[in-house]
Order: C-alpha cells, then sequence, then structure tokens
C-alpha cells in the first residue's frame, strides 16, 4: 500500500525544495499552512508559515551541502560545521528544525532527520515526533524507492489504528475515531498546556475528514472489526473489547508503547515478560486509559527536549 500523494498546490512547494539538496528519501509538508483548519487560524492559511520534514539516508553529507546552499538559514551552530549540527539532530525527536526562513515570498520552517530515525520512529514509535506528524494528513513530495521506508510508513497509520481502538469505546464515529488518532501525538505535549490552541485537534479534523478517509480508508477496509461504507462517507465500527480481542491489540502495538504500559504497571523489582503484563492489562477495566499514560509519556520526554533543541 502506498501512501497517496496529495497534489493539490503541490507545484509551489516543489519549487521549494528546489532551494535544498535533492539527496531526499523521503519530504513532506505539513500544518496549517497546507491543510485548512478550523478556529482562528483559518483566516491566515495563505499566510501560515509553511512546514517541511526532509529525511536524508547521510545527514552530515546533507548539512554539509545545504550549508554550502544555504549557509543563511542555521543559526550560530553552523560555525560549528555540519558534524556538530548532525550531533545536536540526534537529541530529542533526532529532528534539527531550521525556522523563520524566507523562500519565494513564504516564511517556511524545515526539519531535517535520518531515514533509520525515522524509520525507527514509525515502526516503533520511540518519539512519536515525526510518526505522529505523519498519521495525519501530509503533502508527500518525493519518496524514494526505498521498502523499508514505505513498509514503515504504513505500519505506522495501522499502529496508531490499534492505538485509537483501544482507547475509543466499542462503538463510534469515523469522526470519532480520526480524532482519536489526530490527537495521538498531542497525548503528554507540554505545549498543548502553554501555547497550543486546546481545540486544535478538532480544527485539524474537522476541515479534512477527505483527507483522514484517503489516508486510512485501505487500512480500514482491510480492518475486520470494523464495516467501512466508503461510498457513504460511514463507518460503522464495533471493536472486540473483550481481553482476548484487546491482548491482540496491545500485542500488535509498536514496541516503545509496550515497554511504556509495561512500566506503568508492573511494579519495580517484578520480573515479568511483557507478554504476560500486557494480557493482565488486557483484563484491565482501565486499558484504554493505560494505553493514552504510555503514550503521553513518549510524547512528554521528546517534546521537552525537543522544544529545549530550539534555543540552540
Amino acid at each position: 500500500m502506498a501512501l497517496p500523494v496529495l497534489s493539490s498546490s503541490a507545484v509551489k512547494f516543489r519549487r521549494v525544495l528546489a532551494h535544498f539538496p535533492q539527496e531526499l528519501s523521503l519530504a513532506f509538508a505539513y500544518g496549517s499552512g497546507v491543510f485548512r483548519q478550523a478556529g482562528a487560524s483559518a483566516e491566515h492559511g495563505e499566510t501560515n508559515m509553511l512546514d517541511f520534514v526532509f529525511a536524508v539516508d547521510d545527514v552530515v553529507t546533507w548539512h554539509m551541502m545545504n550549508l554550502l546552499k544555504n549557509k543563511s538559514h542555521y543559526s550560530f551552530l553552523k560555525f560549528f560545521g555540519p558534524k556538530k549540527i548532525s550531533t545536536i539532530q540526534k537529541y530529542g525527536a533526532g529532528i534539527y528544525y531550521n525556522t523563520l526562513v524566507p523562500i519565494n515570498g513564504r516564511m517556511i520552517k524545515y526539519g531535517v532527520i535520518s531515514t533509520d530515525a525515522l524509520i525507527e520512529d514509525l515502526f516503533h514509535w520511540k518519539t512519536l515526533y515525526v510518526a505522529g506528524r505523519l498519521q495525519k494528513p501530509v503533502k508527500i513530495l518525493a519518496q524514494n524507492e526505498n521498502s523499508r521506508l514505505q513498509a514503515a510508513l504504513v505500519s505506522n497509520l495501522k499502529s496508531a489504528v490499534t492505538a485509537a481502538f483501544l482507547m475509543l469505546p466499542e462503538s463510534f464515529s469515523e469522526e470519532d475515531l480520526y480524532l482519536q488518532i489526530a490527537g495521538l501525538s498531542y497525548s503528554g505535549d507540554f505545549r498543548m498546556i502553554i501555547g497550543e490552541d486546546r481545540f486544535k485537534v478538532q480544527n485539524i479534523v474537522k476541515p479534512n475528514i477527505a483527507h483522514f478517509q484517503k489516508l486510512y480508508s485501505t487500512i480500514l477496509q482491510d480492518c475486520p472489526q470494523v464495516v467501512y461504507k466508503h461510498h457513504l462517507g460511514r463507518l460503522e465500527a464495533s471493536v472486540d473489547k473483550s481481553p482476548e480481542g484487546q491482548f491482540a491489540q496491545l500485542m500488535a502495538l509498536p514496541k516503545t508503547l509496550q515497554q511504556k504500559i509495561t512500566a506503568l504497571v508492573n511494579p519495580p523489582g517484578k520480573n515479568r515478560d511483557v507478554e504476560e503484563i500486557l494480557l493482565q492489562v488486557a483484563h484491565d477495566p482501565d486499558c484504554g486509559f493505560l494505553v493514552h499514560q504510555g503514550i503521553s509519556g513518549i510524547v512528554r520526554s521528546s517534546s521537552i527536549v525537543q522544544s529545549a533543541k530550539t534555543i540552540l
């Protein structure tokens, strides 16, 4: 299954790409400058900052080439060279941002992440920072033929659906599902308390239901727990909330989330394996809450370190 390439207005975004070294395994644009959002920022759609993420195989070489082309994009860290920039990039969510960069009459910011770090986040939710962005509609601008990266992109979407099923009640609407998925990467993010609009998730989902459908329709059509009537624009879900059903879903979650959940319920000093603990969680009435707490733990730590890096 290939991630859909959302093509409208793609030309202006590809013109931005032309300013950068072209050795990209994946490039995408995201956020309110790309997709319409409800709320106060909606009216500023054409002036909002454009957000990009570039995944590259060789981080040091890419930064070296970008410093030659776009030295002014970097802070004082440019004086330390590409190796030091690449070292700083590894902290937090493994992504390095240049922000407030004027290109083609618009202000942009762009993050650079190694292909390997991106794949690890997509498969295992190590930080859920870039994986979380890719659980929501993005505009794919460039993608090479890396089959492992392609498998990781699809795995991330399937994991998002599984985690959402565990946190939702037995029956729910299609919009409920997308609201739950869109909120995953904001769980535990301290910026949602001190800076971001508290209705941000709703503002992302409500105007973009069609984009979420495009992203998740194939996965939902193949899912035995939902009846997806795409032609009617309706999803009928009845998720198995039995301990056996929840255990199967818990075992399908990304590795880091499983570890976070087990740490919440396993007393220190007890050496039980993950499968045994997840079986206990599957019988717990608070199973969905524990999944939410596990996700919050992942997001909280990465968002704090990543935000601290912006000082540099």
